[in-house]
């Protein structure tokens, strides 16, 4: 069995669903998401990515959004939702959410669990990526194993 690392932001959707339960084909696959709760730590970043999108109201909402104990919840529900439908595709699919270090944690996930890769699914972060700053690009140098960064889709 080929197990995966999905670290994710936000709910999958089905087109994200789908795109991961195929990328080996017709191997059967296993995967250990890891959601992370948004926070304030990377809310001008949010913003700034917004404003490159020409997203400008999300940009001016981006302090609206919950933190810390706050985001906790929403994240419980994403996870359990992502889970779910990575189930119903007939994958073997765990999680946990992360707060502390998610790079830390990634790493030791994937030695425990002997992860073949890891699928880093989030918006686009533009200054974070520039700056090679992004999930991927700081996980390619401490997990040893394959990192594929994906873009999440929007329903």
């Amino acid at each position: 069995m080929f197990t995966s690392v999905l670290m994710i932001e936000q709910p999958l959707t089905t087109v994200d669903v789908d795109f991961v339960t195929t990328l080996h084909g017709d191997d059967q696959v296993s995967f250990v998401v890891l959601m992370q709760p948004r926070g304030d730590q990377d809310r001008l970043l949010r913003a700034i990515d917004d404003v490159a999108l020409g997203e400008l109201p999300e940009a001016l909402h981006e302090g609206e959004e919950p933190e810390g104990e706050a985001a906790r919840g929403p994240a419980a529900q994403a996870l359990e939702h992502s889970l779910a439908s990575l189930r119903r595709k007939g994958a073997t699919a765990v999680g946990q959410i992360i707060e502390n270090h998610p790079l830390d944690h990634l790493k030791s996930v994937v030695d425990e669990t002997s992860a073949d890769e890891v699928i880093v699914l989030t918006a686009p972060h533009f200054v974070e990526e520039f700056f090679h700053r992004d999930w991927a690009s700081r996980a390619r140098h401490k997990v040893g194993v394959p990192v594929l960064k994906l873009f999440a889709h929007n329903e």
